[in-house]
């Protein structure tokens, strides 16, 4: 196989990790604005970023045939910085920005830890080639964003301890737990059998554009509650 074309796929996963540190770099950033948009936004958008790089490596490496096993690695070790270590991060600088306890701003760092828990897990479950079990360490970044987004609108609740903790910590299990979710990987594109599939893709702009980013954080929520009724 030609060398490019090889690593087409191992390109764009570098095109991820490259995001994830630009998101944690913007994270802790201290200016209230940078090049129109705070500091915290441009995180989420670089997770974004992230997100779409880590759907297309692997869509580039079925298109072009390109699997390789140093590619499923280097996959992993992209994904613990882009979707474990940023969010922790976000979660962090969130926290901090709204005064939050000391303690409950540490408990940031469990994010990463579960994540890297998920991610050996992933790589070594024949069973996880069509569907997941436990819910993927993207969907966990797309969660904490919208949890982030919803505190630095004013929501009280998210920054007390007593609905942050409970939620961070359920967060944090369904990484490494044993509920079964559907991929959004399409065998074809019709209805039957991908019902789920197009109701939660049919639900995500619904949810941004009623809530603004807020509504990532519902939207990972109605992908377990879809999960659930998938079963």
């Amino acid at each position: 196989m030609n060398i490019i074309k090889r690593n087409i796929p191992n390109a764009i996963t570098c095109l991820n990790v490259a995001s994830g540190v630009m998101a944690i770099i913007c994270a802790t950033r201290q200016q209230s604005e940078m090049w129109g948009l705070t500091p915290l936004e441009w995180a989420y958008i670089f997770v974004g970023i992230a997100a779409v790089a880590d759907f297309f490596d692997g869509f580039a490496a079925r298109l072009l045939g390109a699997y390789s096993d140093m590619g499923k690695e280097l996959d992993s070790l992209c994904d613990l910085v882009s979707f474990g270590v940023a969010p922790a991060i976000i979660l962090f600088s969130t926290l901090d920005t709204l005064g939050a306890a000391e303690w409950l701003k540490w408990l940031s760092v469990i994010i990463p830890v579960a994540g890297a828990l998920r991610l050996a897990k992933f790589n070594i479950d024949t069973r996880q080639t069509t569907s997941f079990i436990g819910l993927p360490i993207p969907a966990n970044a797309i969660f904490w964003i919208g949890y982030s987004a919803l505190a630095i609108q004013g929501t009280e609740w998210a920054v007390a301890p007593y609905a942050l903790l409970p939620i961070l910590l359920v967060e944090c299990w369904l990484m490494v737990s044993p509920l079964p979710l559907f991929s959004l990987k399409f065998k074809t594109w019709g209805w039957k059998g991908n019902e789920f599939r197009w109701l939660l893709i049919i639900t995500a702009p619904i949810l941004v554009f009623c809530m603004g980013v807020p509504g990532l954080m519902w939207l990972i929520v109605a992908y377990i509650a879809y999960g659930l009724f998938a079963l």
